[in-house]
């Protein structure tokens, strides 16, 4: 009874104090001597006192498809070697060997025609894949031995690299054993076709990285680079391609394609090879005289 009777006047002091005019000063209440309030919690997402949501399921992302490595290979470093034969010296009388290449498809009868009519000596690098095509021509030229010189160009034509890479869009070998296989694949089928062991080789492309080079050459060939491309891959025209290949000096080996009878090139081809002969030019064959290469392809 006390107890309530002190708490009333508690409470009525300051009324008393206001009335009576008097500035009276109330010192607060240490919160920690008080309860907490009661707060009863609400369903509205946008109060403060909203219970906490459910801590969310992490779900692992699925790993990402593995992806294929590119063909190209930066590290791969790829040489494309020259190659000229010993020259004349004399004036009026430059020394040009004439070398083709026979991919794939069908003989360009422009350029035999005339080889074979101007009494024209030539080296024609054949892949396995030109001769199963084009036994006629491939006749031809073997009963022409004193003009056509038959090299190596591989079984089906591709890049002699043995590391995996793309030159021009196509797949290199890409290993020792497939190099292996494109340059002795090329040979086995020159045998079958009643030509000589060839001793020459020359890869599609004509590119090459060094430890290929030093493969190739220890299966006994040397690799026919050359000075002067005629008709960039038979895709020139006809008027470029006789300016560049009869502009051919004292010494150069110029390569050429004789495997693409729709293309423009091979008009040019022809005609360029007429123009040489009537400035005096000898023609030779890889096999007649002596040659210099580089990159380790003839040494």
């Amino acid at each position: 009874m006390k107890k309530l009777v002190l708490a009333s006047a508690l409470l009525l002091a300051p009324v008393a104090i206001a009335a009576a005019g008097q500035t009276a000063t109330i010192q607060p209440v240490v919160a920690a001597t008080m309860p907490a309030p009661i707060v009863p919690l609400s369903s509205d997402p946008g109060t403060a006192n909203t219970a906490p949501k459910s801590t969310p399921k992490v779900v692992p992302k699925a790993p990402a498809p593995r992806q294929t490595p590119p063909r190209q290979t930066s590290s791969t470093k790829l040489v494309e070697p020259h190659l000229r034969v010993a020259r004349s010296d004399i004036k009026g009388h430059a020394r040009v060997a004439l070398t083709f290449d026979a991919c794939m498809g069908k003989a360009d009868e422009r350029i035999l025609s005339v080889l074979v009519s101007e009494r024209i000596p030539a080296t024609i690098f054949v892949t396995a894949r030109w001769l199963k095509h084009n036994p006629q021509a491939l006749q031809v030229m073997l009963a022409n031995p004193d003009l056509f010189e038959l090299e190596n160009h591989g079984q089906n034509h591709i890049p002699a690299v043995d590391k995996p890479v793309s030159i021009y869009g196509i797949a290199s070998a890409g290993s020792p054993e497939a190099v292996r296989i494109e340059v002795q694949g090329g040979a086995d089928a020159m045998l079958a076709s009643g030509i000589p062991a060839p001793r020459w080789f020359r890869g599609s492309t004509a590119k090459y990285d060094l430890s290929s080079i030093a493969q190739i050459r220890a299966m006994g060939y040397r690799i026919a680079g050359y000075s002067v491309n005629g008709d960039g891959g038979s895709l020139l025209g006809a008027a470029i391609t006789e300016k560049r290949i009869s502009s051919a000096k004292d010494g150069d080996v110029v390569i050429s394609h004789i495997n693409q009878p729709t293309h423009a090139a091979g008009e040019g081809v022809a005609k360029a090879i007429l123009d040489l002969k009537a400035k005096g030019t000898e023609f030779v064959r890889l096999q007649d005289v002596e040659d210099r290469g580089d990159d380790d392809t003839t040494e």
